[in-house]
């Protein structure tokens, strides 16, 4: 589970040879969601402030949330995203 950036006490983290459709996973105070990379919850539950942390930066970063999705298809190393400022 390479842990791709860290925010606010937030870690988005992106799983080898995960499914369809592209999606990351953010970890927050025993909180767990799964994010499409439009910023939409598809899974599990964040409150509602670290939720928006995380849709705020998916919407700065999508095109490296694409480039990480297609290496991790391929297992290639993920690159490090920067965090929210």
């Amino acid at each position: 589970m390479p842990v791709i950036s860290r925010f606010y006490g937030i870690a988005i983290v992106m799983y080898f040879s995960d499914h369809n459709p592209p999606h990351c996973h953010a970890k927050y105070a025993g909180y767990e969601a799964t994010f499409s990379f439009d910023g939409l919850v598809l899974d599990g539950d964040l409150p509602a402030r670290a939720s928006a942390f995380v849709s705020e930066w998916i919407a700065v970063h999508q095109n490296e949330l694409l480039s990480n999705w297609s290496k991790a298809r391929a297992g290639e190393p993920l690159d490090y995203i920067a965090p929210l400022e």
